[in-house]
């Protein structure tokens, strides 16, 4: 059975190979094209074109922005139902009497474009009315020959490992998420508890960089490009009063990617407001200076954020008698690659270097590349927001479609990088389940390390210490 080539390969350097091979669908007049691209067409259409014949296989960028943009419209299962009733139909695979040549020439195109979807949109297949359809069309491929019969239980067998696996990561997420405490409450109960500091778990820098790649591009892999679109999804106006995702939407691993960045932020303000003196405080702000470096260069951008915006939280930013102990020149570095200025282009001008080293990389470390995923996300809302789904014909604006597959396709290759860093368990721990403090929590350290200047800050201090400490 061939095998999916990798995302890199479904666009090409002008950006996105949107020439597909055309068949009798465009004459139908439910698609509409402008030099060979695919521009619009009803939803019924492209349904139609994605679904292989004998003389017709889909584009495989064609597949995926396809399957990606049409939740917007309709449930996954519902797309399934349709395309499995098109194969068997009009392929007859449900006649025992069928043209047996036709449906040699035909199964092994299906079988691609079922193994395209579960394993680009693995996560669609635990709603279990996809899984029917699933092995009710599998079920018609390979009661053809053994080859297929083989085939499909490969398929099967990846599939279920991939699910078992997302829910083995979820279960991790959950235990993680019940146990964490907040600092403060830790330090009034068993203060003994808390001896260590984040250098006396890992003094160099290079190697807590290391560890937080592990972290960031484990959560990456279990994000779904599903999820993205998800995110947004509206209305849609020719689908009277019902959303096509009334219930939950499935987006918990791209929240919890955005919880993890909240948390390296929160961890890092604590370590630095928790020092009782002034050097230590300054040593751990030189420390993270340097583990943001090392994340820069690694091309781990979202740690890097995360590191910054803790090192720019009002709590820590207040410390003046501590930061003048600090040598700022390479924080200032820092600072101005990720300047938001310009729509952050300093950080898009890195970002794009990492993504040009990556593609001509020699080691796996050469191929990292970890965006700064808040600012993805915001671009993929705008996107979103800037263009109409559907154009005033009622056909699916699929130039829009193709923008977005480009964005996400971008980050499936990211995404799908091997961490060449040795795993640390000990540290891995730390970073994930050791308590931070509140907000309120930081505010009252700060105003314990350094005190207050003004008398806003003395009436907060007050307050905090009578709410949080019970102490006047």
């Amino acid at each position: 059975m061939p095998q999916t080539p990798p995302f890199s390969a479904m666009f090409d350097s002008s950006g996105y190979n949107r020439n597909l091979y055309q068949s009798a669908e465009d004459s139908c007049g439910g698609l509409y094209y402008h030099d060979n691209n695919l521009l619009s067409g009803s939803l019924e259409a492209l349904i139609q074109h994605l679904v292989p014949n004998v003389d017709y296989y889909p584009d495989r960028t064609y597949i995926f922005t396809f399957l990606l943009s049409s939740r917007l419209f309709m449930h996954p299962y519902e797309l399934m139902a349709k395309v499995c009733h098109l194969c068997v139909e009009h392929q007859r695979l449900s006649d025992p009497d069928g043209d047996k040549n036709q449906i040699r020439k035909i199964a092994p195109k299906i079988l691609q474009l079922l193994t395209e979807w579960t394993e680009t949109f693995p996560y669609d297949f635990r709603d279990e009315r996809m899984m029917r359809n699933l092995k009710d069309l599998a079920h018609h491929i390979a009661s053809g020959e053994e080859t297929y019969r083989k085939n499909v239980q490969q398929m099967m067998q990846c599939l279920i490992r991939k699910l078992a696996a997302l829910s083995q990561y979820e279960e991790v997420l959950a235990k993680i998420s019940s146990s964490s405490t907040d600092r403060l409450t830790v330090l009034k109960t068993k203060p003994q508890s808390i001896q260590r500091d984040i250098i006396t778990v890992c003094s160099d820098p290079y190697t807590l960089a290391q560890q937080l790649t592990h972290i960031e591009l484990e959560r990456l892999n279990y994000i779904g490009p599903e999820e993205f679109v998800q995110a947004f999804v509206q209305k849609d106006p020719l689908d009277n009063d019902k959303s096509c995702y009334s219930e939950r939407k499935k987006t918990r691993n791209l929240e919890a990617y955005v919880e993890w960045f909240n948390r390296l932020s929160y961890l890092v303000a604590t370590e630095i407001c928790m020092p009782v003196k002034k050097k230590h405080r300054a040593r751990m702000i030189e420390y993270f200076i340097d583990v943001a470096r090392e994340c820069f260069n690694i091309g781990n951008f979202n740690s890097l954020m995360a590191i910054i915006s803790g090192m720019n939280m009002s709590p820590v930013s207040r410390l003046k008698k501590t930061w003048a102990k600090v040598k700022t020149a390479k924080f200032d570095i820092l600072e101005h690659q990720m300047d938001p200025s310009s729509n952050f282009y300093n950080y898009r001008t890195a970002l794009r270097g990492a993504a040009q080293r990556s593609l001509t990389a020699h080691s796996s470390r050469e191929k990292i590349v970890i965006p700064f995923f808040s600012l993805l996300i915001k671009d993929i809302y705008f996107l979103n927001e800037g263009c109409a789904n559907r154009l005033p014909n009622g056909h699916v604006n699929f130039e829009k479609f193709w923008e977005l597959a480009k964005q996400v396709s971008e980050f499936m290759t990211w995404k799908q990088v091997e961490c060449p860093f040795e795993r640390d368990r000990k540290i891995l721990q730390y970073l994930l389940t050791v308590p931070v403090f509140s907000e309120d929590a930081l505010y009252l350290a700060s105003y314990e390390s350094e005190g207050p200047e003004n008398h806003v800050e003395k009436d907060r201090w007050k307050s905090l210490r009578s709410s949080l400490l019970g102490r006047v």
